[in-house]
């Protein structure tokens, strides 16, 4: 049997004038690495016919972006001047994880993911957690180099007992490299909480009823997966719902 198919979510970017359409390699990496499966990029080119895609996929990650979620589209105040946005990847993404949870299609979403996910089951979020009362900055350190970025442990984060990232981290307490701006606000209608910052941010969501994987972290567990026990088991969790949906959908075309 053909290693599962992970499609990737890209961002739509200006290049010398021209719109393409750009993912970073780590995310490819979580899914051939972590997962153990082959990545795909999905463009960000609006909705299109998503159940031809998604009936080609097993599982999909909800990549992390410079960019924010339109305030519009979750009901919020207008984004302070200079904001990053990309209404292509909204118009892609938004729908995208609706359809691919209805479908069964395991799906991860991390950071700008992890927020998407939410806004697509109706939560809100903080457009500047770090401006919020009683919150903590979240955002990346400045003038450090890539690796020191995404190495940085911000802090740490609680799972509840039971869930399943206090059974694949062992424990209660992890430290994550959680780097962000946006974060969850009032989550969204069938959502549950599965991990928190110790300011009360929300770190981790699931799709309580959903028929497969359906899950998204707001920490970068892509960032070198191999390295980190919990972000591997992360990643070997959801390779493992691709698998199992790879094995459904391949006995119901025999």
């Amino acid at each position: 049997m053909r290693k599962p198919l992970i499609g990737v979510t890209c961002c739509r970017r200006e290049f010398d004038a021209a719109p393409g359409h750009f993912v970073g390699e780590k995310y490819i990496r979580g899914a051939t690495d972590g997962a153990d499966a082959l990545g795909v990029l999905i463009p960000a080119l609006g909705a299109g016919d998503l159940d031809d895609l998604l009936l080609s996929l097993d599982g999909v990650i909800v990549t992390g972006s410079p960019s924010n979620v339109e305030p519009r589209l979750y009901n919020g105040p207008a984004s302070a001047p200079g904001t990053l946005h990309d209404p292509h990847r909204d118009a892609t993404t938004l729908p995208l994880i609706r359809r691919a949870v209805q479908l069964g299609v395991p799906l991860l979403g991390i950071c700008r993911g992890h927020q998407e996910l939410n806004v697509a089951f109706g939560g809100t979020l903080f457009q500047r957690v770090h401006e919020v009362p009683g919150r903590m900055d979240h955002r990346e350190p400045s003038d450090v180099s890539y690796d020191e970025k995404y190495a940085y442990t911000a802090h740490t984060v609680s799972f509840p007992e039971g869930s399943m990232l206090h059974r694949l981290n062992g424990g209660a307490e992890a430290w994550v490299n959680s780097l962000h701006w946006q974060a969850v606000d009032k989550v969204g209608e069938g959502l549950a909480v599965d991990a928190v910052a110790p300011d009360g941010t929300i770190e981790a969501l699931r799709v309580v009823n959903a028929p497969a994987f359906a899950y998204s972290v707001q920490w970068h567990p892509e960032y070198k997966v191999l390295e980190n026990p919990l972000s591997l088991a992360l990643f070997r969790e959801f390779g493992a719902a691709a698998r199992a949906r790879q094995a459904k959908t391949t006995s119901r075309a025999a």
